[in-house]
C-alpha cells in the first residue's frame, strides 16, 4: 500500500481496505469518521446505550474482518456499515426477546444515498418525511406490525406472537398498512 498518502485524506473505500489489512492509523481514522453514524443508529434501534455501544464495537468488529469482501459496487461504506449495525441491533432485540422499542421517529434515521448530490439528499429527506407521516396516518396497530416487519424485520408469526394475535390478524395488519403507505404515497401532493 502506498504509504505516501495521508489516510485523513482517503476515500471511505480505501480507508476500509487499509483498516481491513492492518493499518492501525486507518483503522482509528475509519472509526472516528463513521462511530457517530453508527452509534447513533444502534441507538435509536435499541434506546440502550450501553447495549448500542456494544453493537457499535461489534459492527466495527465486523467491518474489520469482512472489509475484503465490501462490494462498492452495492453502495458506499457507510451504507453497508449501517446495514451490519441495523442486522445486528435487530439480532440483539430478538435475543431479548423486545418488541416494545417502537418509535416511528426512528425512520428518521436515513441510510446514505449512494448518490452524493444536494438534489439526491433533498429527495431522500422529502421522501423519508412522506413516509413517517404515511405511518402516522395509519392505526396504531397497523403501523406498529408494519415497522416491525419492514424495519426490524419480523416475520408475521412473531408480530402475532409478540403481539398475541392470531397469525392471520398479524398478516392483514401488515398488508393493509402497506397497502394504505402506497397510496398515500402514490397520490398527488395537495396544494394550500
Amino acid at each position: 500500500m502506498d504509504s505516501s498518502v495521508a489516510p485523513e485524506g482517503l476515500s471511505e473505500d480505501v480507508l476500509l481496505a487499509r483498516f481491513a489489512f492492518g493499518d492501525d492509523e486507518a483503522g482509528r481514522l475509519f472509526i472516528r469518521r463513521f462511530q457517530g453514524q453508527v452509534y447513533g443508529l444502534a441507538l435509536a434501534i435499541l434506546r440502550d446505550p450501553a447495549l448500542a455501544e456494544d453493537v457499535a464495537q461489534e459492527t466495527f468488529v465486523r467491518a474489520w474482518r469482512h472489509g475484503p469482501t465490501y462490494d462498492p459496487g452495492r453502495g458506499t461504506v457507510a451504507a453497508w456499515l449501517l446495514r451490519i449495525t441495523r442486522n445486528l441491533a435487530i439480532d440483539a432485540l430478538r435475543l431479548r426477546g423486545r418488541t416494545d422499542v417502537m418509535d416511528p421517529d426512528v425512520l428518521a434515521v436515513v441510510l446514505p444515498p449512494s448518490a452524493v448530490s444536494v438534489e439526491d439528499a433533498a429527495v431522500t429527506g422529502a421522501t423519508a418525511s412522506a413516509v413517517r407521516e404515511a405511518l402516522r396516518s395509519l392505526p396504531e396497530e397497523q403501523a406498529r406490525a408494519l415497522l416491525l416487519a419492514t424495519f426490524y424485520g419480523r416475520t408475521a408469526e412473531e408480530i402475532a406472537r409478540a403481539d398475541g394475535i392470531p397469525l392471520g390478524t398479524a398478516k392483514t395488519r401488515i398488508r393493509l398498512g402497506l397497502r394504505r403507505v402506497r397510496g398515500l404515497l402514490a397520490a398527488p401532493a395537495e396544494e394550500a
